[in-house]
């Protein structure tokens, strides 16, 4: 058994990979009503309050090695202090078994869970695209095979301001929806009927999303209703993906593509890739923060 842990900014979790598959245990951070995120010493806080219960909800056994992530992304200068927490936890972990543990990014993790959910791992050893898109992030990233990390990542595409997280949390929390709010959002857009027409700001093949907040602010202002202002959101959101992807497959062919981040579990995100591409999602447990790819990547190192 390989076991992962994941303390992001708003989620703490574990995971257990066996041969019965991935066991995950995890809980979001709470975040105050009305509020748009956590302070960096907040989540720390609720991390070392939510692992222990964590580790209860698991059947740990027989355990060879542990993976952690322990920064945002496999380059210089990437630091955020919440994943101090699960790297301390999981050293102690691994010296107490008796095991190894592996380090690596919050990014990669995503990017092994995604391929693990989609049945697709052997991509790691194939160059392909991933779409990391989450609250702090909206990429799409060239992945190519690397005999230390397992794979490495690098940035072709991206939003140049606000990302697609952002849009929709911010989007949520204006309308009285509790942070973090892509599900919520996702069910509000989904009663609109209305149809938009939206052309997203593209500048080569990154985008640009700071147009939106101000858009779906004014439509709340001339009291448009809060599913058809879910929809808008979502709709550019979305639009803004399709068209950085056109624009990828134009520039680097027609490589394999897989999403993840949990802003991929949205549904109209979804339904816009699978009806103009031919791409990969991980399903809503594996796209949304989580410790599996963690545990995953431990077992590849120490195979």
């Amino acid at each position: 058994m390989y076991i992962g842990f994941d303390t992001s900014n708003y989620t703490t979790s574990l995971a257990a990979y066996g041969d019965g598959g991935i066991k995950q245990a995890k809980k979001l951070l709470t975040v105050k009503s009305g509020e748009r995120g956590l302070r960096q010493s907040d989540a720390v806080f609720q991390h070392t309050q939510n692992m222990p219960a964590l580790l209860s909800q698991l059947e740990i056994k027989d355990v060879k090695a542990v993976g952690v992530s322990v920064r945002p992304r496999n380059v210089e200068g990437s630091y955020m202090p919440c994943f101090l927490v699960g790297e301390g936890i999981a050293e102690a972990f691994s010296k107490g078994a008796g095991v190894k543990v592996y380090k690596t990014s919050h990014q990669v993790g995503h990017i092994l869970a995604a391929l693990y959910s989609a049945d697709m791992l052997d991509l790691i050893n194939e160059k392909h695209i991933a779409f990391h898109l989450s609250g702090g992030t909206t990429e799409a990233l060239l992945v190519t095979p690397d005999k230390d990390e397992i794979i490495k990542a690098e940035i072709i595409a991206q939003s140049l301001d606000l990302k697609a997280g952002q849009a929709i949390d911010r989007t949520g929390v204006m309308l009285g929806l509790d942070f973090p709010c892509g599900k919520a959002l996702d069910s509000l857009s989904l009663k609109s009927e209305r149809e938009f027409k939206i052309k997203p700001s593209m500048k080569g093949l990154d985008c640009s999303l700071s147009g939106v907040e101000n858009k779906a602010a004014k439509m709340l202002g001339d009291n448009e209703t809060k599913e058809d202002i879910a929809k808008f959101v979502l709709n550019c959101v979305s639009k803004a993906v399709s068209a950085m992807l056109s624009k990828i497959i134009e520039e680097y062919g027609n490589l394999p593509v897989i999403f993840s981040g949990g802003v991929s579990s949205n549904t109209i995100l979804r339904n816009e890739i699978k009806n103009h591409f031919e791409a990969y999602f991980a399903a809503p447990e594996f796209s949304l923060d989580n410790a599996a790819g963690c545990a995953i990547y431990a077992k590849l190192k120490d195979n």
